[in-house]
Parts: C-alpha cells; structure tokens; sequence
C-alpha cells in the first residue's frame, strides 16, 4: 500500500466540516495557550501537542465511511467504527514520531536551531514510517489463517486418512 495524495477527497468534504475542524484546532490552542499563561510554558506545550483536531476528523471519518455504505443501501456503521479506528491508530503511531522529534530536537537544539530541525524532522519521518510498516508487518503475521491438516482447505488433505 502506498501513501498518496488524493485530492478528490477535498471535495467530498463539506464547508462546515472544515470549518467545525478549524474551530474546534483553535479552541484547543486556546485552551494550551491559557493553560501555559497559567501553568507555565511546559504544561502548555504538553497541552498543545494534543491532536487538536482528532475527534472532529474522526467522527468525520466516520460520518462519511457510514454514508457511503448507506448509499449503496448497506448499513454503513461497522464500516465507520473500522474507518475511524485506522485514523485514530494512524494518530497513534504519528505520536510515537512526534515524542522522537520532540527529543532528538531538544537534544541537538543547543548546537544550532537549524541542524536540530533537520534532525529532529529526519528521525520523526523514520520512526513514523517504521512504526507503520512494524505494524502492518505484524498485523499480517498475525492474521494469516492458520491451517490443520484436519481442515478441508489444507493443500489436497483429505479429512480422514486411510
């Protein structure tokens, strides 16, 4: 599976889903910004690495995965939930990239502001990438279909031996 850029899918999306995306992202930054005037700037910081826009981009994920099954005249709820879930494990697995590129940049920021980017960008990108291929790697491992030689499907075994 390769990651691209799909830019019919902009059109899908309606103008209040933006603009429920955009107000919700800056509701969270105002709520980091107070909460670093009042706790300090490491508390705000914290709270301003939270996915701002996680829960308005998954529920629309969801909405829009349910709708399109609906309008095939399929239930589409299962399919919602799954599509969801694949965001939110995605937002996962881009965390674990984001602490690496928030302790490779503090580390080698003290050398040149510069350099630490490139750095801490560099190693957010191989994390993030490997921590997906880890995990589709040990998702396909763990889902192939185990089989007995009691099972018809097993290559040409008969069910009872003679």
């Amino acid at each position: 599976m390769l990651v691209k850029l799909s830019p019919s899918a902009l059109k899908q999306t309606r103008w209040y889903e933006y603009a429920v995306r955009f107000v919700l992202g800056g509701f969270a930054t105002m709520l980091a910004g107070l909460l670093g005037s009042h706790f300090g700037v490491s508390v705000g910081g914290l709270f301003l690495a939270l996915p701002a826009i996680f829960c308005a981009s998954a529920t629309l994920i969801e909405s829009h995965e349910r709708h399109a099954k609906e309008k095939a005249g399929l239930s589409g709820r299962r399919r919602g939930q799954k599509a969801a879930a694949l965001d939110a494990a995605g937002a996962g697995l881009g965390s674990i990239g984001l602490a690496a590129f928030a302790a490779v940049f503090h580390v080698t920021v003290g050398t040149s502001i510069a350099v630490a980017f490139i750095a801490a960008l560099t190693v957010w990108a191989v994390v993030s990438v490997s921590a997906w291929w880890l995990r589709r790697r040990l998702r396909i491992i763990s889902h192939k279909p185990h089989r007995s030689a009691c099972s018809p499907s097993a290559k040409g075994t008969p069910l009872v031996k003679p």
